[in-house]
This record gives structure tokens, sequence and C-alpha cells, in this order.
């Protein structure tokens, strides 16, 4: 190393704190995180809420409305993902900071954690769906976006009823299963059909939604996918189109109206999401689905969900890891909207 730079160097750190930061970029975050004593505060105390957010009764005068879906109901295989907001809100260090997006989320957005859906019964599918749309109606009259953890997939589906009463609206969706199929058994409201009554019910542009990760024994089932017109990408086409022309060709689906983000953890691979419901070999990276987010950096997100992380399959935590940093990706573009 050149002398004069090391005494420089010397000069500007040797006994500095590590509040003391002097690059902007950097800095405007240190000063939102650090006491004027140089402390910060410490992950792994006080109350854990979803991405360390504040905790309000309700979701007034907020921008985005952190809440919890604590409902497994329509599960087809293994349960457990009610447990799913628990264990996001037991993390710690997620966020603040996103440097891909280079964006501060609490400094840009009034956010907290609202609690958990209240449910009316832990037995009845219907009525639990019922009570989702009911709470995400009150949200949307706030006019706060709605951003959450399941819970199984089908809690979407009332969440879309909620945001897309009045206009239908698109859909950016990460999932092993297009989730699109009929009723089973007798029962539409399962989490392998939230999609389909989605469209049937008018609340979600079919040719505004793009389904990325797909794979299983299960395609078969949802052929309603490609009827009504959704852009399909399966697992085995993303290493040849690579990450840049999925982000191209979500965009061109998109358009420049509000779309709803859903990610279903099982559309990541079980190398790295064990802990759900339905996991399926040969699925999408972390980092594939962060980079595809990170590409619609600007857009209209109107909420956005990440659900089916069951714990109790989890041992390392890696999936809930993994679908807690993907929540605060999804927070991330949120607040680039907002600071543009």
């Amino acid at each position: 190393m050149d002398s004069d730079k090391l005494d420089k160097l010397r000069q500007r750190y040797n006994g500095e704190g590590g509040s003391k930061i002097y690059t902007e970029r950097f800095k405007r975050v240190a000063d939102m995180q650090f006491r004027p004593d140089g402390t910060r505060t410490k992950p792994y105390s006080g109350i854990p809420t979803l991405l360390d957010a504040p905790i309000a009764d309700t979701a007034e005068g907020l921008d985005v409305a952190l809440i919890g879906i604590p409902m497994d109901l329509g599960v087809t295989n293994r349960s457990g993902a009610r447990f799913g907001p628990r264990a996001v809100r037991g993390l710690e260090r997620i966020g603040p900071y996103n440097s891909a997006l280079d964006v501060l989320p609490n400094g840009l957005l009034k956010l907290a954690d609202i609690g958990d859906v209240p449910f009316r019964s832990r037995y009845s599918l219907e009525k639990s769906i019922e009570d989702i749309k009911e709470f995400y109606k009150d949200i949307v009259k706030t006019g706060a976006k709605p951003l959450s953890v399941g819970g199984d997939h089908s809690v979407t589906y009332p969440i879309l009823k909620a945001l897309g009463e009045k206009e239908p609206v698109g859909m950016f969706h990460i999932d092993a299963h297009m989730d699109t199929a009929g009723s089973f058994e007798g029962e539409k409201f399962h989490h392998g059909g939230p999609f389909r009554s989605a469209v049937l019910d008018g609340v979600l542009d079919p040719e505004r939604s793009i389904q990325i990760g797909i794979r299983g024994s299960s395609t078969y089932l949802f052929e309603f996918s490609y009827e009504s017109g959704m852009t399909v990408i399966e697992a085995s086409e993303v290493h040849r189109m690579g990450v840049d022309a999925i982000i191209e060709k979500a965009k061109q689906v998109l358009g420049d109206k509000p779309f709803y983000v859903t990610i279903d953890v099982d559309g990541i691979d079980p190398a790295y999401t064990p802990g759900t419901g339905t996991p399926e070999v040969g699925g999408l990276t972390p980092r594939e689905v962060q980079l595809m987010l990170h590409g619609l950096k600007g857009m209209d997100v109107v909420g956005g969900d990440v659900v089916e992380i069951a714990p109790q399959y989890d041992a390392n935590t890696t999936t809930t890891q993994v679908g807690a940093q993907l929540l605060f990706d999804i927070l991330s573009l949120m607040a680039v909207n907002k600071q543009t």
C-alpha cells in the first residue's frame, strides 16, 4: 500500500468508533441507527415484531401495515404454516438497510406491525377466508399497503378480494405450483386454488400475472393458468432464460399498473427452504428471487406476502431466514417507490 494513503487512513480511522461514517451513502443510514453515545438497539432484545417494525393497533396513518396470518387450514400436505408469522417475528438482523436497492425502508415509510388477523374460529376455513377479506378491506380504506406473512397460500385470495375490489390487480408470483386448481373434496378455499378464484371473481387480471418457478408432479392440475392468459415460467426455463430476461418479461406483463407480489417459499429449492408443506426439488435460489424482485424497482407494488413457512420442518431456521429476507425486499420495493 502507498505510504501516503496509509497515513491518511490512519489519520481518519485510528481510534474512531464504528458509528463514525464519512461516505454519504452509508452515513445517512448510520445516523439513523446509532445513538449519540455510539450504541445501537440490540437485535436480540425487545418485543419481536415483523421486520423489527414498531407496534400499532391499526393501519391508520401508515404507509405499510405488516400483518401476520396464522392460518393453515387449506393445506393439502404438511400443516404448520400457521406458525410462520411467529417464526418470522422471532428472527433478528433482517434489515434495516437494503444495499442492493440502496434504501432504508424505515427512513422513508411509516410502517408498523399491526398484529395478526383475528379469526372467529380456528376450525373453519370458510370463516377464516371471510375474516381475512374483511380485515384487509379495512386496511385498504386507510390507504396503507399490506405486507403479510402466512399462513398457507389460500390466504392470498381474500387479500386480493380486498385489494382488487374496485379494479383487478396484476400479480408477480414465485411458487413451485400455479395454485389455479378447482375445488377438491367439495372445498374451493384451499392453497392450490386461490388464483383461479381471484380471476373468476374479477379481482385478479390473469393477463397481468406472471408465475415463476413452476415445477413438480401436480402441474397437470393447473391448466387454468394457461387458459386464462397468465404468463408461466417453469423452473426448468429459468436457467435457460436468465434472470435479466425474466425481469424484462415481468415488466412487459405487469406494465405500469398496480400489482401484488406473492411468494410461496416452496418456489425456492428445498435445499434453502425445507420448512414448508409441499417442498419440490429443482427450485429457484434465494439470490435469483432477490434479483428478480430488485428488477421491479420503481414499479407499482400495492402489497405483498410471503407464505407457507412451516418452522417445525425448518431445523436450522433457513426457511424462515429466506422468507423474512424476501419480505424485507418487498418492503424495500415499496420504499423505493416512496423515494421516487
